[in-house]
């Protein structure tokens, strides 16, 4: 477990490096600058800027040199705000942190109730029922249902206010949200579900007379629920990174919200920030899912 544990952390570092590579040399290959569009600004003070912010070297340089503070702990300031991107990203973070934690709550309680009744009661009415909203979940996606929950229930009825930067509602988002990856959750835990109730083991153990109940949750839901963990930490990731059209639409201050500011205004410190974060944050997650399958299936080889 050690070595592979080991062997995975290398393999993120390798893969974070990478991204951080594209991300700064696709950033800069972009035509303008940040101060660009400073009007009132003169060319003097623009170019003094971009000596400041090492923006006046050539880009292997730059990149070199970015590397070179992130190694040392400091994630730059930003050149939007001028303030340290570190403070202003775990602030922010907090925010989609609790928002994309609640959906992702969400998602998995009720997507691994709905695929165990689906399975359960197999081509009957609950079944359809739940296939024909989890077919209609799946086909949406998040920035539409979030549109029109905004649009139905802040707009039409007014039963959430319009606009709560200052104290966020998070009852439409965490919504919008958990839709796609709890439909997605229930048809997988219905697949596995079945394919566990037809398994020798379940028949052994109805054979020897152990109630019905016992069957479901601690001989057949137990493993039908190793493909949901297994895609749990890429939903999480999802989450996180998914939420950044969700919290614009609902005028959420987190991270995704200031990733979408930071592309439009050029802050590249803050782009690459909030990149860099959450990789480190996909590579966790998957790391984490790798570490929990494992213990749950001690078969599983972890090579």
């Amino acid at each position: 477990m050690a070595k592979y544990i080991a062997k995975r952390i290398l393999l993120a570092i390798v893969s974070i490096w990478i991204i951080t590579m594209i991300t700064f040399f696709a950033m800069n290959a972009i035509p303008g600058g940040p101060f660009n569009k400073e009007k009132a600004t003169s060319p003097a003070v623009i170019a003094t800027l971009e000596a400041r912010y090492n923006l006046d070297k050539p880009v292997g340089q730059q990149y070199v040199l970015y590397m070179n503070n992130l190694l040392h702990g400091d994630w730059g300031i930003s050149l939007h705000s001028g303030r340290p991107i570190w403070e202003d990203m775990m602030s922010k973070f907090s925010v989609s942190a609790r928002l994309g934690g609640m959906a992702a709550i969400v998602a998995i309680i009720i997507g691994i109730i709905l695929g165990a009744t689906a399975a359960l009661t197999r081509n009957r009415l609950p079944d359809r029922l739940i296939i024909f909203f989890t077919t209609l979940g799946t086909a949406m996606p998040s920035f539409v249902l979030a549109t029109l929950l905004l649009l139905v229930f802040c707009v039409k009825l007014g039963w959430f206010p319009v606009f709560s930067s200052s104290d966020p509602n998070y009852t439409l988002p965490v919504i919008a949200l958990s839709v796609y990856p709890m439909a997605y959750i229930t048809r997988l835990t219905k697949t596995s579900m079945l394919d566990a109730l037809n398994q020798d083991y379940v028949r052994t153990a109805r054979a020897k007379g152990v109630s019905k109940m016992k069957v479901i949750f601690l001989h057949a839901l137990r493993n039908a629920l190793i493909p949901v963990i297994t895609y749990v930490g890429p939903m999480v990731a999802y989450i996180l990174t998914g939420s950044m059209v969700v919290e614009n639409i609902f005028t959420i201050g987190g991270l995704g919200s200031t990733f979408v500011t930071s592309i439009t205004n050029r802050d590249y410190t803050t782009i690459m920030a909030v990149t860099i974060f959450l990789a480190i944050l996909m590579v966790i997650a998957n790391l984490i899912t790798d570490i929990v399958y494992k213990f749950i299936d001690p078969r599983i080889k972890l090579d």
